[in-house]
């Protein structure tokens, strides 16, 4: 004898699943949206403000990229939950690849924006000494 306890029924599960990664997914779709329509903003508005110079360019490429990070994370929660009830074996190949190549993209990703980050860092804090001499005075 088994025992069996069935909350819902598996095709109620996955209709209530699919609208959970349709939300999700939207969110990830919104917040990426979003960083674009940012990032273009403070393009525009830092040309016509005759600010283009590279280290303004490269602050809007870090924000644009963590949006670009959050949004693909966003993504890839609602491929994890698209395969959270009786997953074929399809669907977890189609899983394992777009994971891979999502967390490839943010990996890079990651790595882009902290290096750019530093190197900003590095450049302002380049520009803060060269006003000083030795002694802390503003020269």
């Amino acid at each position: 004898m088994t025992l069996s306890l069935e909350l819902m029924p598996e095709s109620a599960l996955r209709e209530a699943i699919g609208f959970l990664v349709g939300l999700i997914e939207s969110a990830g779709a919104l917040v990426i949206f979003c960083g674009a329509v940012w990032a273009f903003w403070r393009f525009l508005s830092s040309g016509l403000r005759g600010g283009g110079r590279g280290e303004e360019f490269n602050r809007i490429r870090l924000g644009l990229g963590r949006f670009l990070v959050l949004g693909l994370e966003f993504q890839l929660a609602g491929d994890v939950l698209r395969t959270a009830v009786a997953p074929s074996f399809a669907e977890i190949g189609q899983l394992a690849s777009i994971a891979a190549i999502r967390t490839a993209l943010n990996y890079f990703l990651g790595r882009e924006i902290a290096q750019e980050g530093a190197e900003l860092r590095n450049a302002e804090s380049s520009r803060a000494h060269a006003g000083h001499d030795g002694e802390g005075k503003k020269t």
